[in-house]
C-alpha cells in the first residue's frame, strides 16, 4: 500500500507531493464561471450521409423509425446528452432555400449538392423533420440561415415560419403544413462560411450584410433570437476584429463563431483514419492543441470590444479531418473513427471548458457518417465511434462549475518536438460531486499524476471510467467486437484531499469524487 512505502516519515511525503512529475492542482472553492453544455453540441450537413441513412429513412423503412426517424440512433445520441443540433450547414446553408423543404414531399422541389458529391437532394428532410428530431433528441435545434445565395426576405420569413404565433401568412402556412404553435427556435446562424463557400465576402462587406440579414430577423412572443455572426477561418484575426468594431456585437449577434478543423498533413492529402503512424499521431496531436492559441487570440479580440462579455464565441465547426475511406465517395467525407479522434475530441473539450467565460457553444463536425462522427450506420446496423465514448463520458462537465486547475506534467516527445503529455477538467455538479477528466497523449508510458484539491479537506472516491484502446488506431467497426469503448476504472488512490490516478499510455480517464 501507499502509506506502507513511505512509513517512518512524513517529510518524506510531502517531499514527494513537492516534486512530482505529474501534478494537477485543484482549487474547489474558487470556481466561478460555469461550463455551458451547449459545448457539447453537434453538426449535421446535408453531406454524404449524415441526414440520408443516418437519422433519416422514411416511415416506410424496415429500419425501426419513428416518423421517419432511426431509433437508434436517437437513442444513442440521448445516451450522451446532445444539447444541441446545428442545421443545414455548413457550406449547403447557402445555397439551401427552406421553401423547398416544406409542404407535402412528393411536391418538394429537388436540387442539386453542388458541394458535396453534386448528388440530387430531394428535399424530403427539411424543417419539419429536422425540427421533429430535435424533438425526438430533446435538444435545441441551431439552424444556420442563408446569407449567402438568399435574400434578408427568404431569412427573416423563416423566422416568422418557425416562431410567429400572431395571425401571417407565414403562420398560416406552418399552421397549412401540420404545425399550429410555433417552435420558438432560439439560435440563428446569419450565413456560414461567408469568407469562403458561404459567398467568398471580405469582412466588412460580410459585416455590413450580417447586419442587414440580422435587422430583419426579428423576435416574436417571448422568444429572443441568439444570432450566431460568421467568424474567421482558423487564425484570421483581422475578420474578428473587423466584425467585432463595426458588426454591432451584442445588437446585430449574440454569438461569433469559430472554424477549426485538424488536419494532420495538408488539404490536398489529409492522411488515412486509421492507417497512421506515431508520427502522424503527434502531429495530429500537435496540431490539435493548436486551438489553445486560437481561442486565447480570438478571446483577446473579443475582450477588447466586449469587455461586458456579451458575445458568445460559438466553435461550431472542428474537429479531426482526414482522408475519405477507401472506395467511398470523396464528396461523402466517410471516415472511421479511431483512439487518436478519441483523444483529439478530449483535448479540444477540455480547452473549450477552459475557455468558458467566452465558448458558449461548439459542434463537432459531424455527428453522423461524416468527418469525425459519433456514430456509424451501415443498412440497419450502427457502430458508436470512439469519440463517442469521450462525450459520454463528458457529460459530467454540462452546466457544472470549472473549477481552476494548473497543471504541471511530462512532455511527450517525438523525435526533436513536445506537447505536453496531460490535458484535463474539473468541474462541481449541481449536487456537490467533483469530476476530474484526465488524458494521456503519452501513446507509450503510463503517468502516476497527483492530483491535490485546494479548498477541502478530504475526499472520498465515488467511481471512475476510461476510453483506451490497445493501439493508437484501434477502432469499432461492422460486425466486429468494439475495440474502444468506456469502461470502469479504479486505480485511484486518495489520501486526505489529494489523489493518485495511474493513467494508462493514451487513455482518457474520469474520476468521480465526493
Amino acid at each position: 500500500m501507499y502509506f506502507k512505502k513511505i512509513l517512518g516519515g512524513f517529510l518524506v511525503l510531502v517531499s514527494f507531493f513537492a516534486t512530482a512529475q505529474n501534478k494537477i492542482v485543484v482549487n474547489t472553492d474558487l470556481g466561478k464561471e460555469t461550463i455551458s453544455k451547449d459545448i457539447y453540441g453537434h453538426f449535421s450537413e446535408h453531406l454524404g450521409h449524415c441526414i440520408y441513412g443516418g437519422y433519416w429513412v422514411g416511415e416506410d423503412s424496415n429500419i425501426p423509425n419513428t416518423n421517419g426517424i432511426r431509433n437508434d440512433v436517437v437513442e444513442a445520441l440521448k445516451e450522451i446528452g446532445i444539447p444541441n443540433l446545428r442545421w443545414p450547414g455548413g457550406c449547403f446553408a447557402d445555397e439551401y432555400h427552406w421553401m423547398d423543404g416544406i409542404g407535402p414531399r412528393d411536391e418538394r422541389p429537388t436540387m442539386i449538392n453542388t458541394h458535396w458529391g453534386g448528388v440530387t437532394e430531394d428535399n424530403s428532410f427539411g424543417t419539419h423533420e429536422f425540427l421533429e428530431l430535435c424533438s425526438q433528441l430533446d435538444c435545441e435545434p441551431v439552424i444556420c440561415g442563408n446569407l449567402g445565395s438568399g435574400t434578408p426576405q427568404e431569412m427573416s420569413q423563416w423566422v416568422e415560419y418557425l416562431n410567429s404565433g400572431n395571425v401571417s401568412p407565414m403562420t398560416d402556412l406552418r399552421k397549412a403544413n401540420g404545425r399550429e404553435e410555433p417552435w420558438g427556435v432560439k439560435y440563428w446562424g446569419v450565413g456560414n462560411e461567408s469568407w469562403g463557400c458561404g459567398g467568398n465576402m471580405t469582412a466588412q462587406f460580410y459585416a455590413d450584410n450580417m447586419r442587414r440579414f440580422s435587422t430583419f430577423t426579428k423576435n416574436y412572443g417571448e422568444n429572443r433570437l441568439y444570432k450566431v455572426a460568421c467568424g474567421p477561418n482558423v487564425d484570421d484575426y483581422n475578420w474578428m476584429e473587423t466584425l467585432m468594431k463595426n458588426g454591432n456585437p451584442g445588437g446585430s449577434f449574440q454569438g461569433i463563431s469559430l472554424h477549426y478543423y485538424t488536419v494532420c498533413h495538408t488539404w490536398r492529402q489529409k492522411g488515412s483514419a486509421t492507417q497512421f503512424d506515431e508520427k502522424e499521431y503527434f502531429t495530429t496531436m500537435d496540431k490539435t492543441l493548436f486551438m489553445d492559441e486560437l481561442l486565447r487570440n480570438h478571446i483577446t479580440i473579443m475582450d477588447k470590444y466586449d469587455p461586458r462579455n456579451r458575445v458568445g464565441l460559438i466553435v461550431d465547426e472542428w474537429g479531426n479531418w482526414h482522408d475519405v475511406e477507401p472506395g467511398t465517395n470523396p464528396g461523402f467525407l466517410y471516415q472511421q473513427n479511431t483512439l487518436r479522434d478519441a483523444m483529439v475530441a478530449s483535448v479540444n473539450l477540455d480547452l473549450f471548458n477552459k475557455y468558458c467565460r467566452r465558448v458558449k457553444m461548439a459542434n463537432i463536425a459531424q455527428t453522423v457518417n461524416v468527418l469525425q462522427a459519433m456514430i456509424l450506420t451501415q443498412d440497419g446496423e450502427m457502430v458508436k465511434t470512439p469519440s463517442y465514448y469521450v462525450f459520454k463520458m463528458y457529460k459530467v462537465h454540462h452546466d457544472a462549475t470549472l473549477l481552476p486547475s494548473d497543471v504541471t506534467c511530462d512532455n511527450y516527445t517525438y523525435e526533436e518536438e513536445s506537447v505536453p503529455a496531460l490535458s484535463t477538467t474539473a468541474s462541481k455538479a449541481a449536487d456537490g460531486k467533483i469530476h476530474i477528466t484526465i488524458s494521456n497523449l503519452d501513446p507509450h508510458n503510463s503517468k502516476e499524476v497527483l492530483c491535490e484539491m485546494r479548498g477541502t479537506e478530504k475526499l472520498s472516491f465515488v467511481t471512475g471510467s476510461i476510453v483506451t484502446g490497445d493501439k493508437i488506431n484501434s477502432y469499432n467497426d461492422f460486425g466486429k467486437k468494439e475495440e474502444v469503448s468506456l469502461k470502469e476504472f479504479k486505480d485511484v488512490k486518495v489520501n486526505g484531499n489529494s489523489l493518485t490516478v495511474k493513467m494508462p499510455a493514451k487513455s482518457v480517464v474520469m474520476v468521480e469524487l465526493n
